[in-house]
């Protein structure tokens, strides 16, 4: 199967990798990531643990693993607007994981760039609109990181 674009020609930015570390508990982190959303403006309407799912159900013992599903309901209805298979990528996701006991990496990526690279979003004036706001949006998310004492890559 060929890929339908070439991965050795685009760079994170393209797809709007976003990367921060920062030395605190796991769960702490969870929260500081879940109040940068929520002053951003965006909600949280999803959460999950795939690490605890997976250490309960396949004995997995994977370390802190947590998922914050992020949203800002007028854009999102806006990108639907657009294009209704941008539910597919719903919602934003932020992830942080222990890379090792007290530091924790904070990522995050465009469902928004990523589903304009792939052809799912229309390469319109609109939805160059919405990639800008949601890129705003995770700007501010990152610079409360920052703000917090997380260092960004």
């Amino acid at each position: 199967m060929a890929l339908p674009i070439d991965p050795t020609v685009i760079s994170a930015g393209d797809y709007g990798e976003h990367i921060a570390t920062i030395e605190m508990d796991h769960l702490a982190a969870v929260e500081l990531v879940r109040e940068a959303c929520e002053a951003a403006g965006m909600g949280i309407p999803v959460e999950f643990s795939p690490s605890e799912l997976l250490n309960e159900k396949v004995d997995a013992d994977r370390d802190p693993y947590y998922v914050l599903g992020a949203c800002n309901p007028k854009i999102a209805d806006r990108a639907l607007d657009e294009t209704l298979s941008i539910g597919g990528l719903f919602p934003c996701n932020m992830v942080i994981w222990e890379e090792e006991p007290g530091q924790q990496v904070i990522y995050h990526v465009s469902i928004m760039r990523i589903a304009r690279l792939l052809g799912m979003a229309p390469d319109n004036e609109a939805w160059g609109d919405i990639v800008r706001e949601t890129g705003t949006l995770t700007e501010a998310i990152y610079d409360h990181l920052v703000e917090h004492g997380a260092n960004t890559h």
